[in-house]
């Protein structure tokens, strides 16, 4: 049974992660490399839990008892009594490799491994364990304490067993489930990426501006948001890691990252959380 749930990594999506997880009634440990980090993460739930009490879709007590289950550490040894471990780390393959190698040699044989990727290959990073029927993909939706779905992506070795068990977690958190095979891109990002990919080429050849693309979008297709301005709500940076991914796997040119989008990676110019992307923040 699933009691304590142990994150590796509180940034944009791992603080979404831990904020659903403690609110759902599970202990949660989260991991960050620095203190600074950690607290930055911790900070970011806390506003999160804030603004859900503000708009009245949490009440105080709630919120209060919800931070009182989360336990923030810079030593990945404390996530070695967890029942559920789930990385979040940078979209990488040898940084979550890395990551999932160590968690396996932490906690307990019957523990199930997540990895939050939204590209790279289960079945990879499983073979970094001792354990790859035990390892899986759930993959959340930014931002997690909003979005109500889990891509869940099944690697070669997983077990039946792990998937029903990553499944009636997901079920735990109110979240819909839905199951991909293990190829790039899964369901979501298989999608989404040339998608993203064909709006900053767009703007690369200077045929729209930024803000005609995303109106174009937004008030034609009816999205949410225009894709430039979701680039920066993502992360040009992790945008960018993913496509590259997905173009070495499979060398489509769909997925080959724009020339633009590496030099604004490379320039710092990541979106939201650095202040800057395709437009400026505060």
């Amino acid at each position: 049974m699933i009691r304590r749930v142990g994150v590796v990594g509180c940034g944009l999506m791992g603080s979404g992660i831990v904020e659903t997880v403690a609110k759902s009634g599970y202990d949660v440990v989260v991991h960050e490399l620095t203190p600074g980090l950690l607290t930055r993460g911790l900070g970011r739930i806390d506003a999160s839990m804030q603004r859900a009490v503000e708009r009245k879709k949490l009440d105080a007590a709630s919120r209060d008892a919800a931070r009182g289950r989360i336990h923030g550490t810079t030593s990945l040894s404390d996530l070695a009594d967890v029942d559920l471990a789930i990385e979040v780390v940078i979209e990488r393959m040898d940084d979550k490799k890395k990551v999932l190698a160590e968690l396996d040699r932490l906690t307990r044989p019957d523990v199930v491994l997540a990895s939050n990727t939204s590209s790279l290959s289960i079945t990879e990073m499983a073979a970094a364990t001792g354990r790859s029927d035990r390892v899986i993909g759930m993959h959340f939706m930014n931002p997690v304490p909003v979005m109500p779905v889990v891509e869940i992506v099944r690697g070669l070795a997983t077990s039946d067993e792990t998937l029903q068990t990553a499944r009636a977690f997901a079920d735990s958190l109110n979240k819909k489930v839905v199951v991909a095979k293990d190829s790039p891109g899964f369901i979501v990002n298989r999608l989404l990426v040339p998608y993203l990919l064909d709006a900053v080429r767009v703007y690369e050849q200077g045929l729209a501006t930024k803000e005609d693309i995303d109106a174009a979008v937004t008030l034609s297709l009816n999205h949410p948001m225009g894709p430039l301005t979701l680039l920066d709500f993502v992360g040009l940076d992790t945008t960018y890691y993913i496509a590259e991914a997905m173009y070495q796997e499979t060398k489509d040119p769909r997925w080959a990252p724009p020339v633009m989008l590496k030099q604004m990676v490379t320039a710092g110019w990541w979106g939201r959380k650095s202040g800057r992307g395709f437009y400026q923040y505060e």
